[in-house]
Formats: structure tokens, C-alpha cells, sequence
């Protein structure tokens, strides 16, 4: 039976409010690892845990620019900086003793990212390589929030381009092929990866120049192409 308008009146007064928020889980590689940016909290709830940065949406804001301007608040990056994209809606009723909260994960990836600048209401900020969070509890649930979003670029590395992100506008395919390595956590076979990366249409434009000596012969310079999709896919199970 269809309830009444006084009936769905009072309903609607007594439900509880929710609240909207973004999460930010900025990657980079830090010295060959994949890492994290955590910010230390100042207040309570979970006053002194580590933390992935977030905020609330605040009044006629939309949710790309609540995730910029965290990043610029909490993580000292401008738009510029990273690319910048949706995860996954976070809404379970208890996720956040404040009330009942839905957060909007955003997933942020960059090329030799800066040490971050704390800021207001934080106790510390700083990278955390993944491998250094094994014993470190999150605040909230962003333990699954960051599994979620790690899970998230290992999967596009296969069939995106995105991998580019993570390095300077010129780079080696080594440099290229420790970027999967880093992210997917195993090593691959260098000339297989060499092989499929400049077969790939779209994926990397050579240029006419060379990375500064090593010791060994110079390595060929390449950018980003202009495709978005790798066809065929770099697949994990295949290397």
C-alpha cells in the first residue's frame, strides 16, 4: 500500500543524515617502489592513525573538485600533477563512527611525486612504499579502499596505457618495464616486454635520441603515443 504524504513526511525527518566524501589514494614510485601517500590524523576519530587523505564534499562542490582540492590541501599537488580517476563508492553503514558516510574513491597517479606538505588538521603526511604497510593498521575501512584501488591500476596496466603516468615525458622501456614490475610486484622478461610494448599501436612514439650513458650502450628514448588501449593486452598470466 502506498504510504500516505504525511507517513513519507515524517519518514523522511527521522532518517539519518548522510554525508559525502572523497578518498585519494596517490601512487608513485618512490626509489623503484610502488607507494602511497598517508596522512597521520590530528583529530578524532582515530586521532594519530595513518590515513588515506579525504574530505567532505562541501556545499556546491562536485566531486572531481572535493578529490583536486584534497589534493592540494592535504597532498600539495595541483591538478596538473596526477591523473585522476573514480574507484569505487564506499557507503557500508559504520564505515565511519561521524555517522553514516558514503565516500567516493578516487585513484590519483603521478611520475616522481614530491614529499608532501602537511596540512591544516594533519599531524604528519608522507609515502609509504606497500610493502611497509604490512604491519600498519588504517583508520576507517581504507585498508580495502587502497586493496580496491591497487587491485584497480594493476588490472588497467594490462589493458590501458596508463602506465605512462608514472614517468617523465621521455623514458627508456626499461624505465617502462620497471613500472609493471613495480606494480605488479614480479619481474618480467625484458625482451619479451621490449618486443610487445613497440608492437603496441599507440602505446610509445621512439624519438631520435638516446638516455645519458650507463656504462653499457645508450638505451632509445620514447614518449607516450596517443592511444589509450593496449591491443593485444600486456596480461600478468602471459609473462
Amino acid at each position: 500500500m502506498q504510504a500516505s504524504a504525511s507517513e513519507s513526511t515524517a519518514s523522511d525527518s527521522t532518517a539519518p543524515e548522510i554525508r559525502v566524501a572523497v578518498d585519494l589514494i596517490v601512487l608513485t614510485l618512490r626509489d623503484g617502489a610502488l607507494s602511497v601517500l598517508l596522512i597521520q590524523r590530528e583529530d578524532e576519530p582515530h586521532r594519530g592513525a595513518w590515513a588515506l587523505p579525504g574530505g567532505f564534499v562541501r556545499h556546491g562542490e562536485d566531486l572531481d573538485g572535493a578529490a583536486y582540492r584534497v589534493l592540494a590541501d592535504e597532498a600539495s599537488l595541483g591538478s596538473g600533477a596526477v591523473h585522476l580517476e573514480q574507484v569505487r563508492t564506499f557507503g557500508t553503514p559504520g564505515r565511519d563512527p561521524r555517522g553514516h558516510v558514503v565516500s567516493v574513491a578516487f585513484m590519483a597517479l603521478g611520475a616522481d611525486l614530491p614529499d608532501p606538505e602537511r596540512g591544516e588538521d594533519v599531524a604528519d603526511a608522507r609515502w609509504w612504499s606497500l610493502a611497509d604497510l604490512a604491519d600498519v593498521t588504517l583508520a576507517f575501512d581504507h585498508a580495502a579502499v587502497l586493496e580496491v584501488a591497487i587491485e584497480r591500476a594493476r588490472s588497467k596496466l594490462e589493458y590501458t596505457t596508463l602506465a605512462v603516468t608514472f614517468l617523465p615525458g621521455e623514458f627508456t622501456v626499461s624505465q617502462l618495464r620497471g613500472v609493471y614490475e613495480s606494480v605488479w610486484g614480479r619481474p618480467l622478461d625484458a625482451g619479451n616486454f621490449h618486443r610487445k610494448a613497440t608492437r603496441t599501436e599507440g602505446f610509445l612514439v621512439e624519438l631520435d635520441r638516446h638516455a645519458a650513458p650507463t656504462g653499457g650502450r645508450p638505451a632509445r628514448l620514447y614518449r607516450a603515443g596517443t592511444g589509450t588501449r593496449l591491443v593485444p593486452p600486456l596480461l600478468r598470466i602471459s609473462e
